[in-house]
């Protein structure tokens, strides 16, 4: 494993937890997300003050709107500094490319969410789109891949598919993951760690599980000495 693999979701509205969790957890996991629900709450100062030593954020804000509105978003966030930060895939191509324009030669890595992790198939004929799930989200991750994007979001369940079709550089970066025993929550399309980080993938984003256990860092230590 030559990166800390664990993504820790701080997936809460309130400052001071969010400052709690991130100073339990930011020393054990690879890096931590934050996103709309806390962006909402807190606005650019949030991330700032929540986030204040942590080089390894992911901005999780899966921007989707038209493409010059992207891509000024995209230069926006990049004061924040992210490691990572999303946009949807659906958004296409035109939206795709300008926010890789605008993100230009800064470190921060973009990401393409394909289909949510609470979706299967029967939400996407709700909206429409036929066909499996896992080829919708092979379409919009080479679509991504087309327009430069570096990677995208996906389930564990379409990892090995995706290592396969966009290369060994693509970074895929997981949510969905629950270790064994966990509750699955809202998700539909889950693993467990080990065997989405066997199967190909970059990253894990992994919140309840850490973030609702008595002790956030020892379950981060359980789920990366699981990983080992």
């Amino acid at each position: 494993m030559n990166r800390n693999p664990l993504l820790c979701a701080i997936d809460t509205p309130e400052l001071s937890r969010a400052q709690a969790l991130i100073a339990s957890v930011g020393g054990t996991v690879g890096g931590v997300k934050l996103g709309l629900e806390f962006f909402a709450a807190h606005g650019p100062a949030g991330i700032r003050q929540a986030a204040a030593g942590e080089a390894n954020l992911f901005l999780d804000l899966k921007l989707h709107d038209i493409p010059n509105t992207v891509a000024g978003a995209v230069r926006a966030a990049l004061a924040l500094d992210p490691l990572l930060l999303t946009l949807h895939a659906a958004g296409g191509p035109g939206m795709l490319r300008a926010a890789v324009e605008a993100r230009g030669s800064h470190r921060t890595k973009l990401l393409a969410v394909t289909v949510l992790t609470s979706l299967d198939a029967s939400d996407l004929a709700a909206t429409g789109q036929s066909g499996p799930v896992d080829v919708q989200v092979q379409r919009l991750a080479l679509l991504a891949k087309a327009a430069g994007v570096d990677g995208v979001v996906c389930s564990p369940q379409e990892v090995a598919m995706l290592r396969q079709a966009c290369g060994p550089d693509f970074l895929l970066v997981v949510p969905g993951i629950r270790p064994a025993g966990a509750a699955i929550g809202d998700q539909k399309r889950v693993q467990t760690p080990r065997a989405a980080l066997e199967a190909g993938a970059d990253y894990l984003v992994i919140g309840r599980p850490i973030t609702e256990a008595s002790d956030p860092a020892a379950a981060a230590r359980a789920i990366l000495a699981e990983l080992r």
